[in-house]
């Protein structure tokens, strides 16, 4: 362990004293993701280069040590259930505590938060992660869910292949046949087809937005499968975009859904920044469908996040909100809506809805009965 006395400190953690190591960018991409470590008596810490969103930090570190579980961290109680530690004046590019605040010149403003969680709340944590997987196992997921089977790793392309060079023209050809194959090849040899993929989203025609969100979230899928970075960072540019008020979101809500569906193990913690743009007109169909596609795969992602807000959108004046919203509570079971679902079943009204990037017409009452038949057989199984 470094002393303390040295002009340049190596971080410590304040509970335990042993050296801590240099916090990483963990497997899952965040949408505001901090640098995050592990000390060997269990405590997490985050870093913060800037001192200027500490309180961020600090929630990202408290959910960290939860495993993730929002519900759980807002429940937990500072001192009763957990401790806390700052080490200030951090150098995130050294990894050094540097008391003068200046290091060759440049600014040091850096912190590192810890969270330490009680015992009794660590084996809590543990205990709701393994009962958590067990239930999963047992049950075979909410009813209606696809069984989440880790995509086969891209295989290694020959370094010595003559690489092609990406087109505009070539990319829109391709995702308009939905030649999911061939973009992923270019991208190997060119990765600026996912920026070529984005501009597509321009698009006046609504089917051609679904179509090339589709198409996008199945690319990403198996890109990130060998290079989940490119991807976590067109994420974070459709969300830039989508809070941009100057600029246009057309399609962008939809590709944030159908990229999170594609790889829900990798980049499941953008699902509930999806509820930011609900307020929106504008998105709000977006966001429905997002979240429909989510739950196909993995309806446990939106059970953690305040669903229930949608229920009053069944009885919103626009049938195809009404019926993104049956599709997605009967896609995750939600039992707690029950009667509103089957309120529905004698709404004639049809919509059209977009399954794989294709439209299909379908009506309110149909989605309704699909919803109300899933919520069943949520409970037959469940018991």
């Amino acid at each position: 362990m470094g002393s303390k006395a040295e002009a340049f400190l190596k971080p410590w953690c304040p509970f335990c004293g042993m050296d801590v190591g240099k916090p990483t960018e963990g497997q899952q991409r965040k949408l505001r993701e901090f640098p995050l470590g592990v000390c060997e008596c269990g405590a997490v810490y985050v870093a913060e280069a800037t001192g200027h969103n500490i309180g961020a930090a600090m929630v990202e570190c408290l959910v960290s040590a939860c495993n993730d579980q929002w519900d759980l961290a807002w429940e937990l109680i500072p001192e009763d259930d957990y401790l806390t530690g700052t080490l200030e004046n951090y150098d995130e590019v050294t990894h050094q505590i540097v008391p003068k605040r200046n290091l060759d010149g440049r600014a040091v403003r850096g912190v590192l938060y810890f969270v330490r969680l009680h015992r009794e709340m660590a084996e809590l944590v543990k205990r709701y992660e393994h009962k958590l997987a067990a239930g999963v196992a047992e049950q075979g997921g909410p009813a209606g869910a696809v069984p989440e089977v880790a995509p086969a790793i891209e295989p290694a392309r020959d370094p010595k292949r003559k690489k092609r060079r990406a087109d505009k023209q070539v990319v829109k050809e391709l995702a308009q046949r939905l030649d999911i194959d061939a973009l992923v090849d270019l991208y190997f040899d060119d990765r600026k087809v996912l920026r070529y993929l984005q501009r597509l989203l321009y698009e006046p025609q609504q089917g051609a937005r679904y179509q090339i969100a589709w198409v996008l979230g199945q690319v990403c899928g198996r890109v990130a499968t060998r290079e989940p970075g490119p991807v976590a960072d067109l994420l974070h540019r459709l969300f830039e975009a989508c809070s941009d008020s100057a600029a246009s979101s057309w399609g962008m809500v939809e590709t944030i859904g159908s990229i999170i569906a594609a790889r829900p193990d990798i980049y499941g913690a953008f699902t509930r920044h999806l509820f930011n743009f609900m307020g929106d007109p504008g998105t709000r169909e977006a966001v429905l469908w997002g979240l429909g596609e989510i739950a196909a795969t993995r309806p446990e992602l939106i059970r953690k996040t305040p669903f229930y807000s949608l229920f009053p959108v069944l009885n919103h004046s626009d049938p195809v909100l009404r019926g993104l919203t049956l599709r997605l509570l009967g896609r995750i079971a939600a039992k707690e809506a029950g009667l509103q679902i089957m309120g529905l079943q004698r709404d004639d009204t049809s919509v059209t809805i977009y399954e794989q990037g294709a439209p299909v017409t379908i009506t309110v009452a149909e989605l309704s009965a699909q919803a109300t038949s899933n919520i069943h057989k949520e409970a037959v199984n469940g018991e």
